[in-house]
């Protein structure tokens, strides 16, 4: 692992700036969801910087320990008055992964407003959301909700097409500072779901794309994927293929489940701050690509498996990440990227040299 660059000692300087996008306030509630693997520099800070902002900051450590290949633990709301203080701050801060969990909506349908903060130093620093970011990620996600068909292409083989519209667009631009908003900091992108059943077409991952869930690892050989009424029907390739097929196969929980092979959400990345090649940069560790992988600008971000997050009824141990560089992203045919580059200006957004 290559050595940490941000001084420890501007920790708290860094979450106070972070706290400040997401509009913290005198007087408010701040709740910091940790647990047993929480690092605890971010705990420290985090208490600095809304003590200094005026906030009152709390600590709720759970036994459980969610991570990418376990999502949707459920650790809030199994001790009693977990569920109801969490509705009752003004802000969470989790520091762990909460997505595809119920206790996650309830919260946020009682208007307290998350921040997931679940990188490391050096990343949380890099990737802090740039001016311009949130609008660009506000346009694109409602260039996203107006239409209703999606198609993808690439020089590699890719022509998938998906009917859009059942499920909402969800965008993430890197703080959280409205009631009732998830985001994630160091995020930048955009995804929605698939209407049910409307997936079809080729998906062909490349050397060089991502694969950052279950693993966390440039893809080496061609995976050629057969997708049919919204389910992936065959993995054709050699070893990458062969971890992908397993990883699918090993979580059926039953020999009929198809849910993991079911297509999940769908989106691209808006993130200037964010690197495609900051695995090659800095290594595989995924606390080192949690948001830069999916958030660099350009990429195709495909997904398998649950979609509960957009209000649909899978809720799957599979799950499959990957961002694809150099697609083709039609909306209602428009181009929206052309290989891996923003066609519509008011997508793109400066980098900030950090």
């Amino acid at each position: 692992m290559n050595p940490q660059v941000v001084n420890p000692a501007t920790m708290a300087m860094l979450y106070r700036k972070e706290f400040q996008l997401c509009n913290v306030q005198k007087g408010e509630t701040i709740a910091l969801l940790t647990d047993l693997t929480t690092r605890r520099d971010y705990v420290a800070a985090a208490f600095a910087a809304g003590k200094d902002l005026g906030a009152d900051v709390y600590e709720m450590c759970v036994n459980s320990v969610p991570t990418w290949t376990k999502v949707g633990v459920e650790t809030v709301g199994r001790c009693k008055g977990t569920l109801e203080a969490l509705k009752h701050a003004d802000m969470l801060v989790c520091m762990h992964v909460p997505l595809f969990t119920k206790w996650l909506k309830e919260v946020r349908d009682a208007g307290t407003r998350v921040l997931m903060i679940i990188d490391a130093p050096d990343d949380l620093a890099e990737l802090m959301s740039p001016p311009g970011l949130k609008e660009a990620t506000i346009y694109a996600g409602k260039r996203l909700e107006q239409a209703r068909k999606m198609r993808v292409t690439s020089d590699a083989g890719t022509d998938l097409t998906v009917q859009l519209g059942e499920y909402p667009t969800m965008i993430q631009y890197g703080f959280s500072e409205a009631p009732g908003r998830f985001d994630h900091w160091g995020g930048g992108h955009v995804h929605t779901f698939p209407n049910e059943g409307s997936a079809n077409g080729t998906v062909v991952i490349q050397r060089g794309d991502i694969v950052i869930l279950p693993y966390c690892r440039y893809v080496q050989d061609e995976i050629r994927l057969e997708i049919r009424e919204g389910f992936i029907r065959r993995i054709e390739g050699g070893l990458d293929a062969k971890l992908m097929n397993n990883w699918l196969e090993d979580n059926r929980r039953f020999p009929e489940d198809m849910d993991g092979h079911a297509i999940s959400h769908l989106g691209w990345g808006l993130n200037p701050q964010a690197r495609w090649d900051s695995l090659a940069l800095y290594g595989d560790d995924p606390e080192r690509s949690r948001a830069a992988a999916r958030a660099f600008p350009g990429n195709f971000l495909f997904s398998t498996g649950p979609n509960t997050l957009g209000g649909g009824t899978r809720n799957t141990l599979g799950h499959y990440d990957v961002p694809m560089r150099d697609c083709t992203v039609t909306l209602d045919d428009q181009v929206i990227i052309d290989h891996g580059k923003f066609v519509d200006e008011k997508m793109i957004v400066e980098r900030e040299a950090r």
